[in-house]
C-alpha cells in the first residue's frame, strides 16, 4: 500500500499510464494524488479526466488554474481555445458528470501520511498564511464553487489583484486572492505580494526583486511538507518539506511521480 503523487499531467494520458506502470501503481492497494492541471494543452485531456474519475477513492486531486478555466469554458464564460485541445471533453456523452465531479474537488488537501504528512496544492500556499488560514480560505472558495454562485465566481476570478493578503478582504477581492494563491502563484516580492507576470526559473529572475513564494522572508511556518506543481520552469524541486513536481511534460519535458513513503521518484519523457 503506497501513496503516489504526480505532477501536472495536462492531458498527457500515455505518459501518465507509462509512469504508473513503471512505478507498479495499483488502484486496488495504492492511492494516487494529483497536484492539479489534469487538463489542457496535451493530446488527451478527456482520457485523463475519465481515468481519475474512474479511480474513485483511489485518486485524490486538487484544482489547478487550467482545471478552473475548463469549468469557466464549460459555463460559457470563456471560449474553447484550439491550443488547449479540450473540445473532446465538451463533446463527450459523460461531459456533465465529469465536469460536475471536477467542480467538487478542493484547492488544498491535508494528508496525514507518514513523516508528518503533507499539504497538497497546485501552486503553493501564500507566504502570509499559516495552515489553518490556508485551509479555511480554501473552504470558502470551494463552498462557492459547489453552489449556485459558481458561475459568478468563475466569471470574476480573472484578475491579478489584490496582490496582498488582508484578513479584512471581502467579496470577490478576497476570493481572487485565494484562487490566485492556490492556483497561479510563483513569485512574490520580499514583503509577500504576489507577482502574476514572471514565469522564469528563479536563477533567471535575479535582479528583479522577486523571490519564489517559498523563499519569502518571514514566510509563515508550516509544520507539514508542501507538495505542489504549476511551475514547470523549476523543473522539479525537492527541498526539506517542499516538493515541486511539475517537470513540464506537456512542454516537452517529463512527467514525475513521487512515492511518499520512501521518496522514490519515477519519471517518463513527454509523449
Amino acid at each position: 500500500m503506497a501513496t503516489y503523487l504526480v505532477g501536472d499531467i495536462h492531458g498527457c494520458d500515455k505518459a501518465l499510464h507509462a509512469l504508473l506502470a513503471e512505478a507498479d501503481f495499483s488502484p486496488a492497494r495504492d492511492t494516487l494524488y494529483s497536484v492539479g492541471d489534469l487538463v489542457a494543452r496535451g493530446p488527451d485531456s478527456l482520457a485523463v479526466l475519465r481515468y481519475f474519475y474512474q479511480l474513485g477513492e483511489s485518486a485524490k486531486l486538487v484544482l489547478g488554474n487550467h482545471d478552473l478555466h475548463l469549468l469557466a469554458v464549460a459555463n460559457g464564460i470563456k471560449p474553447v481555445k484550439a491550443k488547449d485541445k479540450t473540445q473532446p471533453i465538451f463533446d463527450a456523452p459523460d461531459a456533465d458528470r465529469l465536469l460536475n465531479w471536477q467542480a467538487q474537488q478542493p484547492l488544498i488537501r491535508d494528508v496525514p501520511a507518514p513523516d508528518g504528512g503533507f499539504l497538497l496544492t497546485h501552486a503553493g500556499i501564500s507566504p502570509q498564511w499559516d495552515k489553518s488560514t490556508a485551509v479555511a480560505c480554501a473552504r470558502e472558495v470551494e463552498t462557492i464553487l459547489r453552489s449556485e454562485d459558481q458561475v459568478w465566481l468563475l466569471e470574476n476570478m480573472y484578475h491579478d489583484s489584490p496582490d496582498q493578503w488582508d484578513a479584512t478582504l471581502t467579496g470577490i477581492a478576497r476570493y481572487r486572492y485565494i484562487i490566485n494563491s492556490f492556483t497561479r502563484m510563483r513569485f512574490c516580492s520580499p514583503d509577500g505580494r504576489l507577482d502574476m507576470q514572471c514565469k522564469l526559473p528563479p536563477d533567471q529572475a535575479l535582479g528583479s526583486g522577486l523571490v519564489p513564494w517559498f523563499e519569502v522572508p518571514n514566510r509563515q511556518r508550516l509544520e507539514q511538507a508542501v507538495v505542489f506543481g504549476h511551475w514547470a520552469a523549476l523543473n522539479g524541486t525537492i527541498q526539506p518539506k517542499l516538493y515541486g513536481l511539475d517537470t513540464g511534460c506537456v512542454w516537452g519535458g517529463k512527467l514525475t511521480l513521487l512515492r511518499w513513503e520512501d521518496k522514490a521518484c519515477f519519471t517518463v519523457l513527454a509523449e
